[in-house]
């Protein structure tokens, strides 16, 4: 899930809130449809606090917005953000700073925002269901109290635009959202005055693949050296995942692991392996990369004993029947196993966190028509977010904010055509060339967008130098792709970066 914040501001800002104009140039606007974009800079700071670990911290918010230049000065686009500082801070400039993004590619920064890192959550039951009425709460488990925060929103998300005549598509590609989102943190550094301070990326998903992006270009192209990345339900080598590519049997084992830790949570495995569900990994991951591994690869050459061995194994591992793993010749994608797991009760379980199920809406359906794990949460941030922002950040716009805008089927991969788009070499590259660069991972055990043995084999063949090996932390949640709606899941995770921060 993915994220930045343009200011397509209409109107003033009121109550306790602080209007500040940083354009003297007249307004460029463009008309996008009826709606009416205002392309000057200018920010709302309100002033709130929080209690973090039993500690009064004074903060203040600022939603702002950085506008991005052509050759002759003109505005191109304005990306907008929401950042909090911590307030009676002797020095500002040495207080880290964390830049985070969601993924899609074409989601705001929502997620990381209001669901884990900012110092307002949106509520959830304990295991991350929505509940009504919808609203936000204090979050302790913030990570306000370790560094300054910004939230960002890639162009055509939140309330990021282009400029009057300009194409919203140069933003839209892989190389295109790193540039800009490089320029971005250029100008917020120098604008705030914040050069000093450690520097750090987090992205979730897709915003994995542009927080690698992203670390390799501000190191090569504007030689800002980052402090640390946090990488959460990570994807970096897009042959890893199961995207129907015929031919490519990577994913399946990778994938496997999450299989039955799912099975296992719809209590689907044999009783010699429902124990435990840590000890029954390892037996399956040794098994996805030995014998599941060799059997792949033999394709058509796999004996009949050797097939009907791995076949009794699969079926053991995934809750699956025997003959549904015939038919798929081995291969389970995800979207299948999604569909299969609980066909017989006529249910489906999610794609982003497999604990989640639902109703099947078409039992006889290959794949699922929907994933209940997103439709549990989606309408709550929705709702929460956008009362939060008008209510309390004090900010008067009444366009949408696009929590998701419909952009992977246009992104821009051509340099990346006839190839898997593979970011860990941009990712080990950046680690090489600077030693402080420290890397923490958070993986979810029931994510089946990014599985975790996935991410655990991208950063096991990253060739890194042996004393180099140390610098990325892997840590894993009972939880899916959002392991932080969990409530358990989101105090582990703070826990564990707040450690992981203090060696930075």
């Amino acid at each position: 899930m993915y994220k930045i914040f343009l200011w397509a501001v209409i109107g003033i800002i009121s109550g306790t809130a602080h209007l500040h104009l940083f354009a003297e140039e007249k307004a460029d606007k463009k008309e996008e449809g009826s709606i009416t974009f205002c392309l000057k800079e200018i920010i709302s700071e309100t002033k709130h606090q929080i209690i973090i670990n039993n500690i009064e911290i004074p903060y203040k918010a600022i939603a702002g917005n950085i506008l991005l230049r052509n050759d002759q000065s003109k505005p191109k686009a304005s990306i907008s953000y929401i950042a909090y500082f911590k307030e009676e801070v002797l020095e500002p400039a040495a207080r880290p700073l964390i830049f985070c993004f969601n993924g899609g590619p074409g989601s705001s920064s929502i997620w990381l925002h209001v669901g884990v890192f900012g110092p307002r959550r949106v509520l959830l039951s304990d295991e991350g269901e929505g509940l009504f009425p919808y609203q936000v709460i204090d979050n302790p488990h913030s990570l306000l109290d370790l560094a300054d925060l910004v939230f960002i929103d890639p162009i055509s998300t939140g309330y990021s635009r282009v400029a009057s005549g300009e194409d919203a598509k140069q933003f839209h590609g892989v190389d295109e959202d790193i540039e800009s989102l490089g320029e971005f943190v250029r100008q917020f550094i120098t604008q705030y005055e914040r050069w000093n301070s450690p520097k750090l990326l987090a992205g979730e998903s897709y915003g994995t693949t542009r927080a690698a992006g992203l670390a390799g270009y501000l190191h090569d192209e504007l030689n800002i050296y980052l402090n640390g990345m946090i990488l959460i339900s990570s994807v970096l080598n897009f042959q890893t995942l199961n995207d129907y590519n015929e031919g490519n049997d990577l994913p399946y084992p990778l994938y496997l692991p999450t299989y039955t830790a799912t099975a296992w949570y719809h209590k689907k495995l044999g009783e010699n392996l429902q124990g435990d569900l840590d000890k029954t990994l390892e037996i399956v991951k040794d098994f996805a990369l030995t014998d599941y591994t060799s059997a792949l690869m033999k394709g058509d050459s796999l004996s009949a004993h050797e097939y009907a061995k791995i076949v009794a194994q699969l079926a053991d591992y995934t809750g699956l029947s025997p003959e549904f793993i015939k038919k798929a010749n081995l291969r389970i994608s995800p979207q299948r196993f999604s569909k299969e797991l609980l066909r017989a009760q006529d249910l489906i379980v999610g794609r982003f966190d497999s604990r989640f199920k639902g109703e099947a809406l078409n039992p006889c359906n290959d794949y699922p028509s929907y994933d209940p794990s997103f439709d549990a949460i989606a309408g709550t941030f929705t709702a929460a977010f956008n009362q939060y922002i008008r209510k309390e950040l004090k900010i008067k716009n009444d366009q949408e904010y696009k929590i998701l805008a419909n952009l992977h089927s246009t992104w821009n991969y051509s340099k990346y055509t006839n190839q898997f788009l593979n970011m860990s070499t941009a990712l080990r590259n950046v680690m090489t060339q600077n030693k402080a660069l420290k890397v923490f991972v958070g993986s979810g055990y029931y994510d089946l967008a990014t599985p975790f043995f996935a991410t655990d084999y991208t950063f096991n063949h990253l060739r890194l130098a042996s004393d180099l090996q140390g610098r990325a932390n892997i840590h894993y949640y009972p939880a899916g792709h959002m392991m932080y709606v969990q409530k358990s899941s989101l105090i582990k995770m703070k826990e564990d970066i707040s450690r992981w921060m203090k060696k930075l």
